[in-house]
């Protein structure tokens, strides 16, 4: 078996380190932060300061494709979120008579809770692993590194979308570390779970290593977060409307998670004028009850729990370490944000991490040092996430040119827009809508199907003045409530 060093503690972190031990490897994962995240979830989710992490107090999804892999590879973790609070919710329970199973509905149930449940479950896991050890405090600075095997013939993908064979220069560079203020720790495997900014492209290139290829798209939305607790004696919030809601300028989420906690989500476009405005919890809150959710969920009574948590500047980012010759480093491989950001629209972050972090840990035994290792996991996450990768993007280039633009009354975007709709009303299309929701099949396989096509074009031709995205307020009325 392997020894794996791991770089960050996070989610990605986290399950790529007890996933590996679960399989026999030894781990030693090297974290920033001088603490582990606990049980108290309050405590840790609102004061708990963590620069390293911005995105830790926004809201997360776990789709049905992280369940999945908790349920059946960590099913004391998915156990102990349970215990911590978390709740369960099936898509097809948006029908007041749940349409008949079919294999393949478990797939579809979202598991509701703050990120803090989820890295407490993971920690408190990892902890009684005999062959894992966590050295909180001690961030890695440095990769060791040798010099790699002459050209070699490599079987894997280039840095784009295709796959394929092809012959391989060779990587050159092969890390056989980490080095951090207490020294170097040798292994066979480095992982690098330290997210966007980790470092680790600015070591590979002072080690020699050639830039590996990285994909950028901006999105142009600006997010505003406010978190709440339901009244005492109220368990769940309203299960209408539909908890996401898009205008053609502005946006609502409600994101139900543990103990009775929701947030409440709007978003604009980051040149809008109002942007500002939301930061104030009174227009934030005035604003978020002009859209259907915001109203149901804020007008049970619910106490704010935080300020508005404001993020911007997003981008959807594709980070491979391999360019037109193949890969260009062996003995290291990237998950979580190190391997790909996707902006929390679809809420695909955390699926992609446990994804990626699964792969590594079934397959660190097959000499994970080799340039043929390095290829066949490139390869890998080009055929698995880069496709969620690239839906992401194409989903918010929509909406952020129909932000930008405010139009979307018309052509595919109409038509795109009535599939959602179309499927609050027929369990046939919201059954093909929640297999893509929850990464089961691709959107050009559900959607594509001649059974979803004829419910969807019957559905619009019955409405021929259907106009998408007309929920909410007008812009007179959002200038007015984001004026104060």
């Amino acid at each position: 078996m392997a020894h794996v060093l791991v770089i960050g503690g996070g989610v990605a972190g986290l399950a790529a380190a007890l996933l590996a031990a679960r399989r026999g490897h030894t781990v030693e994962l090297f974290e920033r932060d001088t603490r582990a995240p606990g049980t108290a979830l309050d405590r840790d989710f609102f004061g708990w300061r963590r620069p390293a992490v911005p995105q830790a107090a926004q809201p997360h999804a776990l789709l049905g494709a992280a369940r999945k892999v908790l349920v059946a590879e960590l099913p004391d973790v998915h156990a102990e979120m349970l215990r911590l609070g978390a709740r369960e919710r099936h898509e097809l329970d948006w029908f007041d008579v749940r349409p008949p199973a079919r294999p393949g509905d478990e797939d579809l149930i979202m598991l509701q809770a703050r990120r803090i449940v989820l890295e407490s479950a993971l920690a408190t896991a990892l902890r009684s692993e005999p062959g894992a050890v966590v050295r909180y405090g001690e961030p890695v600075s440095g990769l060791t590194a040798v010099s790699g095997s002459a050209a070699t013939a490599l079987s894997g993908a280039g840095a784009g979308g295709g796959t394929g064979t092809g012959t391989g220069a060779g990587t050159g560079i092969r890390v056989t570390g980490v080095t951090t203020a207490a020294g170097a720790y040798e292994g066979d495997l480095v992982v690098d779970a330290g997210g966007r900014r980790g470092g680790v492209e600015r070591w590979l290139a002072a080690a020699g290593c050639r830039p590996g290829t990285v994909e950028r798209h901006r999105t142009g939305l600006a997010y505003f977060c406010r978190w709440y607790r339901l009244p005492a004696g109220t368990e769940d919030g309203p299960r209408r409307p539909w908890t996401v809601t898009g205008g053609g300028f502005a946006g609502c989420a409600v994101f139900p998670a543990d103990n009775a906690t929701f947030a409440v989500t709007l978003f604009v476009h980051t040149e809008d004028p109002t942007r500002s405005a939301l930061r104030e919890p009174v227009v934030f809150e005035a604003a978020a009850r002009s859209f259907p959710p915001g109203e149901a969920w804020l007008g049970l009574g619910a106490a704010p729990l935080s300020g508005v948590l404001a993020t911007a500047g997003l981008d959807n980012r594709w980070s491979a370490l391999a360019d037109e010759r193949g890969p260009v480093v062996s003995g290291l491989v990237p998950v979580g944000d190190a391997l790909t950001h996707t902006n929390p629209t679809l809420g695909q972050g955390t699926s992609l991490a446990l994804w990626a972090a699964h792969r590594v840990a079934r397959t660190a035994h097959q000499d994970p040092g080799s340039d043929r290792f390095a290829a066949e996991y490139h390869d890998w996450a080009v055929r698995t996430v880069k496709p969620w990768f690239d839906f992401q993007v194409v989903a918010d280039a929509a909406i952020g040119d129909r932000f930008a633009t405010r139009a979307s009354r018309t052509g595919t975007a109409r038509e795109a827009a009535a599939l959602f709709e179309c499927a609050l009303e027929d369990p046939e299309v919201m059954r093909a809508r929640a297999r893509v929701r929850h990464l089961v099949d691709p959107p050009e396989r559900a959607y594509a199907h001649p059974l979803i096509r004829a419910r969807v074009t019957r559905w619009l031709a019955a409405r021929p003045e259907y106009a998408p995205n007309a929920v909410g307020p007008d812009r007179a009325e959002w200038e007015k409530l984001t004026a104060g």
